[in-house]
């Protein structure tokens, strides 16, 4: 089912409550699954970037937003998808990746990229500027944050006039879980306060109106809020509803919006079905997604190694292994305990902080040695049962190993895609 962002209200008054999913990832393999689950299903493809990871600098991932939209149309045209199912996305942008410094000059890179993603054809607009940077308190008010926010949406709306397509929805709040997940193992997530998702509202819509933004403004689809949902190192709180009603009740006074989700990882069909049905229409996932991926290169791993006598002893957790100890920045500070309990947690948490190691030369190498060294292998359905039990239908015949990997993470997919279409 191919659904439009700005029915997801609609549909939801009309007694019919529908969602989407935001991939938000830039694994390849990830978009390959997300856009061939698209091709399969004819269902919208929502795939987001993220500030830190996508900017007109380059980010983490050494990609501008045109670059971004560039490899995912390169896949999509692989995966016979249709463009027009795919709808790109911005996450938190505003100042984040420079919130080291002043605020005239962060606010400023900020500008950049807001125009940069808008030209490069994303059109979901996730404004978020409610970080403090140099020399002001870590998190900022509502209306510092709605002023800037509407400074933001001013320059993209300008370069979207400028250029072909449509004008952009925005999505505004940002009541969210720490980046990635938590740190530490959690006992509850309390939702946001009816009140606050009421202020939020009110405020950018009084600053916005103020700027004479009102198209930007009723453009507004969604408010990020966070409906008692998370996951950490170590565990997930799984969403309930009762402790998020008077937030799920305050819903229909918010005129025409849906709310956002951000961490839904890990939640299972049942509950991301429940918080579609509760008013939060959009479900961001992120690191399930490489979770699974990087479960399967594993269980792959795993695999050679018992089966082929010189492929060696699980050459490609070692590689990683290596790798994070190199390069320890992307951890280090999420990762406590003694070193027996940080090497477990660089391999598994389930913040899966390994995800930004893939696109080393090291990782890269590595994988690609155990694609290699497994294409056309028959693996026999009782060393399929001991590392990866769920892909049987792979095992006795030879075997396609990214083929394998795609199935893993459109499974996770899949799960979304059920739960969205209540």
């Amino acid at each position: 089912m191919n659904v439009m962002l700005q029915d997801l209200a609609p549909s939801r008054a009309a007694g019919h409550p529908v969602g989407i999913s935001s991939i938000c990832s830039a694994h390849p393999v990830v978009l390959r699954a997300a856009l061939r689950h698209g091709a399969r299903t004819r269902a919208t493809v929502l795939i987001e970037a993220t500030c830190n990871q996508v900017n007109h600098l380059g980010g983490y991932t050494g990609m501008t937003p045109a670059d971004f939209a560039e490899m995912v149309y390169r896949i999509a045209a692989e995966e016979n998808c249709p463009e027009d199912l795919i709808l790109l996305g911005g996450d938190h942008l505003g100042p984040n990746p420079w919130r080291d410094q002043d605020a005239e000059t962060a606010m400023a890179e900020a500008e950049k990229m807001v125009a940069a993603y808008v030209e490069a054809g994303f059109r979901k607009i996730h404004l978020d500027a409610s970080m403090g940077c140099r020399g002001e308190p870590v998190a900022l008010d509502d209306h510092q944050t709605a002023d800037r926010a509407a400074r933001l949406a001013a320059v993209a709306e300008r370069t979207a006039s400028g250029a072909a397509g449509p004008m952009p929805l925005y999505v505004i709040g940002t009541e969210v879980p720490p980046p990635g997940g938590a740190d530490h193992a959690l006992e509850a997530i309390t939702p946001t306060a009816p009140d606050g998702a009421k202020t939020t509202l009110a405020v950018h819509r009084e600053i916005f109106a103020a700027r004479g933004l009102d198209a930007a403004l009723s453009r507004v689809i969604a408010i990020v809020v966070q409906p008692g949902v998370e996951f950490g190192n170590h565990n997930v709180i799984a969403y309930d509803p009762a402790p998020a009603r008077p937030l799920i009740d305050v819903l229909p006074a918010l005129d025409g919006l849906v709310f956002e989700a951000h961490s839904t990882d890990y939640q299972g069909t049942a509950p991301l079905a429940q918080l579609v049905q509760d008013g939060f229409a959009i479900l961001k996932v992120g690191p399930e997604l490489t979770f699974a991926l990087r479960e399967a290169l594993y269980a792959l791993d795993l695999i050679a190694s018992d089966l082929l006598p010189d492929y060696g002893a699980r050459p490609l957790k070692v590689a990683l292994e290596a790798l994070m100890l190199e390069k320890p920045a992307n951890w280090a500070r999420h990762y406590g305990g003694n070193a027996a309990e940080q090497g477990v947690l660089r391999h598994y948490s389930l913040s899966d902080r390994i995800r930004y190691y893939w696109a080393e030369p090291q990782a890269q190498a590595a994988v690609a040695a155990l694609l290699e060294a497994l294409q056309g292998q028959v693996v026999p359905l009782p060393l399929m049962w001991q590392h990866l039990p769920a892909a049987t239908a792979f095992a006795d015949r030879p075997l396609d190993p990214e083929a394998l990997l795609l199935w893993r993470v459109e499974e996770v997919i899949r799960s979304y895609h059920t739960a969205c279409a209540v």
